[in-house]
C-alpha cells in the first residue's frame, strides 16, 4: 500500500517506507528486496486489496508449478511433471507460509528453485547461455528475499561440488581413474563448471547491485541487531526447539511436525527412487539428477536440526537465513522430483500427498491455527494509508539509535522541544520531500515528525544545515534563527546508491553482450550445415 502510495507521487523505485512507525517513517525499502512489494503494489493498483493477498499467492504458486514442471520435463514425462508441478506448488510447507506465516516474499522465491537445479545440470554445454541463466536465477533471488537468496547461494555451491564429486566417482567407477583423473581431459570440464558458477555469481550480485550495495553499506544506519533478536535467531528456531515463549513454541512445533512428515516422506522417495539413478538420459542435460537431489534433500534436513548449529554460527552469512526451517523451502524442490520418480502408481503419489496434508491439518488443528486478516483489517489498513496516518514499522528497519516503542502518535508534522505544534505553514509534504515555513521570534530548536537518517538532506532558506535529533526517539531536530525559516527536506541520492545503479548498468551491458554472443555462435552451426546453392 506504502509502495503504490509512493508511485502516485511519481516515485517509481521508493527507498524511504513514509507510513511506516505511524508516519515516522524508516528505511524499509532500501534493505528490503523490492520484487514482493512491487508485485503486491502492481496488484494492489489492479484489484481490490482484499483480494491482492489471494491474487499473491496465487500467482506465486502458479509460478512455482511452472518452474517445477519445466525442470521435470527433462526426465519425466508430461503427466508425471505434471504431478511434479502440482506438488511442489501446493507442498505443506508452502501452504503454511499462505496460511500462517505470510512470508510473502518467500514464497515467491519458490519459483527460483527448480530453474537453480536445471541451470546447473546445464554449466558443461558448449557457449555461456546457461551461466547467463544462472546468473538471471541468483540475481532474483537477492532481489526476493535476503533468506532465500542465502539458501540459493549455498545450495549452488553444494550442488556444483556434487556435480564435480559425480564425475570423478563416475571416472573412478568405469576404471579410468589412473589414466583420467591427472589428465587436462578430465579436469577441464570440471575447472570450466567452477570458473562459470563464479562467475554467474558475481554477474547476479552485479546485476542486483542497484538494491544490494546500498544495503550494505547503509546497514550500519539502521538496528540491524533486531534481526538476530532473541526468538528470531537460528538457535531458537531448530525443529522441535523451546524457549520461553508459548507462542513461539506452538509455532515451532506446528513447523516442526509438518517437517517431520515430509522429511519421512523424502527419505521414502530417495530410496524408492534410486532405482531410476542409471536411467539412460536425454542430451539436454547429460547428468542424472537423482544423486544431487538426494544430497540436496539430505543437507536441507541437516541444517533445520540443532546438530548443524555449529554451521550456523560460523558459516559467512548463514545466520542471514535466520530460521532453520526455511531450508524446507529448498527440501520441497528435491522432494516433488524424488517423490514423482519413485512413485510410478497415482495410488501411490495419492497416498502420500494425503497424508502430508492430513500432517498440515492436524498440527494446525491440534497445536497452532491459522490466523487471517478479514476483509474489514485490511479496509482499516488501507484508510489508515490513504489518511496518512499510517501503520506499525519493524524495529530492524528503524535509525540507528532510535527508539519507536518511544514514539508519540499524537505529536505534531513540526514541534518545538516539548512537543508542543509551531507557526507553521506546510507546501508539501510529500514521501520523500517536506517544504515547509517556520515563524519564530526567538532562536529555537524544531522538531520535525520523522526520523533523523543520515540520507536527509536539510536545507533552510537556501542553505544545508546540519540538524540533530532527539535522545530516544531519533526525531530530527533543526535549529532556526528568528524571523521566517523556509525549510526544506529531501531524500538525497547517496554515493551507494549511485555506485549500486553503475555496477548493475554495467553488469546489465555484459548479460547482453554475452546473450548475444552466445546466439551467433549458436546460429553458425546451422549455417554451416545449410546446403549451399
Amino acid at each position: 500500500m506504502d509502495v503504490l502510495n509512493q508511485w502516485k507521487h511519481g516515485i517509481l523505485y521508493p527507498r524511504w517506507a513514509a507510513l511506516a512507525q505511524w508516519g515516522y517513517g524508516e528505511a524499509r525499502f532500501l534493505f528490503y528486496p523490492p520484487a514482493s512489494w512491487t508485485l503486491g503494489a502492481a496488484l494492489g493498483a489492479t484489484l481490490p486489496w482484499k483480494m491482492v493477498p489471494g491474487a499473491y499467492c496465487w500467482l506465486a504458486l502458479v509460478l512455482a508449478g511452472a518452474a517445477m514442471y519445466r525442470l521435470a520435463r527433462e526426465w519425466l514425462s508430461a503427466t508425471d511433471a505434471l504431478f511434479a508441478a502440482v506438488f511442489y506448488a501446493l507442498n505443506p510447507y508452502h501452504l503454511v507460509i499462505v496460511y500462517w506465516r505470510s512470508a510473502y516474499a518467500e514464497l515467491l522465491a519458490a519459483a527460483l528453485l527448480p530453474l537453480l537445479l536445471l541451470c546447473i545440470l546445464r554449466l558443461d554445454q558448449p557457449g555461456c547461455r546457461t551461466t547467463v541463466w544462472l546468473s538471471l536465477v541468483l540475481a532474483g533471488a537477492w532481489l526476493t528475499n535476503i533468506p532465500a537468496a542465502v539458501m540459493v547461494h549455498y545450495s549452488t555451491a553444494g550442488l556444483v561440488l556434487l556435480v564435480s564429486a559425480s564425475r570423478v566417482a563416475t571416472a573412478v567407477a568405469g576404471g579410468t581413474a589412473d589414466e583420467r583423473l591427472w589428465s587436462a581431459q578430465f579436469w577441464r570440464p570440471l575447472l570450466r563448471t567452477l570458473i562459470r558458477t563464479t562467475l554467474a555469481v558475481l554477474l547476479g550480485a552485479g546485476l542486483a547491485s542497484f538494491y544490494l550495495l546500498p544495503a550494505i553499506y547503509e546497514q550500519r544506519w539502521i538496528n540491524l541487531d533486531q534481526v538476530m533478536s532473541p526468538g528470531v535467531r537460528p538457535q531458537d528456531n531448530f525443529l522441535f526447539t523451546t524457549i520461553a515463549d508459548s507462542d513461539h513454541n506452538r509455532f515451532n512445533l506446528l513447523l516442526s511436525t509438518v517437517a517431520l512428515a515430509e522429511i519421512g516422506v523424502l527419505v521414502l522417495a530417495i530410496w524408492g527412487s534410486r532405482r531410476r539413478r542409471t536411467n539412460r538420459l536425454p542430451p539436454s542435460t547429460g547428468q542424472n539428477p537423482w544423486m544431487l537431489l538426494a544430497g540436496w534433500g539430505a543437507g536441507s534436513i541437516f541444517l533445520m536440526f540443532s546438530v548443524s548449529n555449529l554451521l550456523w554460527q560460523h558459516l559467512p552469512k548463514l545466520r542471514f537465513a535466520q530460521l532453520p526451517f526455511r531450508w524446507l523451502l529448498c527440501m520441497n524442490a528435491a522432494l516433488a522430483m524424488l517423490l514423482t520418480m519413485a512413485t510410478r502408481r497415482w495410488t501411490a503419489r495419492l497416498l502420500a500427498s494425503g497424508i502430508l496434508l492430513a500432517a498440515v491439518i492436524v498440527a494446525g488443528y491440534r497445536f497452532q491455527p491459522p490466523w487471517w486478516d478479514t476483509a474489514a483489517d485490511i479496509r482499516e489498513m488501507s484508510t489508515a494509508v490513504a489518511d496518512g496516518t499510517g501503520y506499525e514499522g519493524t524495529d530492524e528497519y528503524v535509525p540507528a539509535g532510535a527508539d519507536a516503542s518511544e514514539l508519540n502518535k499524537a505529536l505534531p508534522r513540526v514541534s518545538d522541544d516539548s512537543g508542543a505544534p509551531v507557526r507553521t505553514q506546510i507546501f508539501a509534504w510529500a514521501p520523500t520531500e517536506k517544504h515547509f515555513m517556520v515563524q519564530a521570534a526567538a532562536p529555537q530548536n524544531v522538531v520535525v515528525r520523522l526520523f533523523s537518517y543520515p540520507a536527509w538532506q536539510v536545507v533552510v532558506n537556501g542553505k544545508p544545515v546540519a540538524t540533530q535529533k532527539t535522545e530516544a526517539t531519533g526525531l530530527i531536530v533543526i535549529p532556526i534563527a528568528p524571523g521566517d525559516s523556509d525549510i526544506y527536506i529531501y531524500f538525497r541520492r547517496t554515493i551507494d546508491r549511485l555506485a549500486g545503479s553503475i555496477v548493475s548498468l554495467f553488469s546489465f551491458a555484459v548479460l547482453v553482450i554475452a546473450w548475444f554472443k552466445t546466439r551467433r555462435l549458436r546460429a553458425r552451426p546451422a549455417e554451416s550445415a545449410s546446403p549451399t546453392a
